[in-house]
């Protein structure tokens, strides 16, 4: 029976069979779960840290199949988090289709659709042409931390705080949709790109990381959903591996979601920034 590999990168998960299959250790596990849980939130790429952990120990490479459930994890952290909001756009959803009446909410879930069609498209295209696989390189990972890093420092130092998720337009929607499929190569930071796409269009730190954080909802939990029907094929024990893999990541992820939107209320990115230039100089210096 074939078994199920997926190539990852940023929030977005594609699936292919293969014949990779691995258990994992409990101390694998805790440790892709605490990169995960706090730089998927943290603008700083989730996806690069998880590529470097097998580069930076001697653990073995965890496969994208735990980069699924690890992304999973953090997904259901974004919904408790906010889960008045996701309440909010559930409304909306259901109002798009004529169930209940509430105008205001079905704008923000039309409009927090149409942010996810750009990351979509991207996908489907570097997915057809199969340019995935070859993301997962440190020295694209550490260039691509510098470089976007110092986007995010850019977008934060002279972005003005005016705008608030209820001031949500299709136009900057879609401008954070193109950033956020930006991230579909490691480095980048699906947080870190969305959120410089929305502090450049105007809106405060706290609203930039809300929208960006409710915009991963879609992608994530569409990714999950494909990935769902494949997993069944593996072994028990490899499925047992990601199940706690990603309830680590979620407890992880969604205490790193606390500290960082009350840091944002009285803080900069600057930090955020300094880190990923570090790292990334870092990083092309060692490999």
């Amino acid at each position: 029976m074939s078994r199920v590999a997926t190539t990852q990168s940023g929030s977005f998960i594609f699936i292919a069979h293969s014949g990779f299959g691995q258990t994992m250790t409990l101390l694998q596990q805790l440790l892709i779960a605490i990169v995960q849980g706090i730089t998927e939130f943290l603008p700083i790429s989730s996806s690069g840290h998880l590529i470097l952990i097998p580069y930076l120990t001697d653990l073995p490479d965890q496969g994208p199949l735990i980069d699924v459930a690890v992304h999973i994890g953090s997904l259901l952290a974004i919904i408790i988090y906010f889960r008045k909001d996701v309440m909010g756009l559930a409304r909306g959803g259901f109002a798009t289709v004529g169930i209940g009446n509430d105008p205001e909410q079905r704008k923000l879930f039309l409009w927090v659709l149409a942010g996810t069609i750009p990351a979509v498209a991207a996908g489907l295209f570097l997915k057809m042409g199969g340019y995935m696989e070859g993301f997962r390189t440190t020295d694209l990972v550490a260039v691509n931390l510098i470089v976007f890093g110092l986007l995010l420092g850019a977008a934060d130092y002279w972005g003005k705080q005016t705008k608030s998720y209820e001031d949500l337009t299709l136009r900057d929607a879609i401008l954070v949709g193109i950033a956020q499929a930006m991230a579909l190569i490691p480095g980048t930071s699906r947080s870190g790109a969305t959120m410089t796409a929305a502090r450049a269009l105007g809106y405060s730190r706290f609203e930039a990381a809300r929208f960006s954080f409710l915009l991963a909802i879609p992608a994530v939990a569409g990714a999950g959903l494909l990935a769902a029907f494949d997993l069944a094929e593996l072994s028990t024990q490899m499925q047992m591996d990601a199940l706690l893999t990603g309830a680590f990541t979620f407890v992880a992820a969604l205490l790193t979601m606390v500290f960082l939107m009350n840091f944002l209320r009285k803080a900069s990115m600057l930090i955020f920034v300094v880190y990923r230039v570090a790292l990334g100089c870092a990083l092309l210096a060692i490999f």
